[in-house]
């Protein structure tokens, strides 16, 4: 699902339960907590692919010392 359909949606989820609230926001806080709840799920993403990042620099370093002893 796309970061950006996937915040709107929680936004939507979030709108209802206002509503169902009997409480109103205007349409402009509804438009910022999707940036901001895009935003999260970005951060996170980013987190992640920094930590897979580092688990195959590892991997490459275990391969090329691996290397590095057949040839030894």
């Amino acid at each position: 699902m796309q970061r950006s359909k996937h915040a709107q949606q929680i936004a939507a989820r979030f709108r209802q339960l206002v509503e169902n609230g009997n409480h109103k926001l205007a349409d402009e806080h509804y438009e910022e907590l999707e940036l901001l709840i895009e935003a999260g799920i970005d951060t996170a993403l980013v987190e992640k692919l920094e930590g897979i990042a580092d688990q195959l620099q590892q991997m490459a370093k275990s391969v090329r010392q691996d290397a590095d002893q057949f040839r030894g």
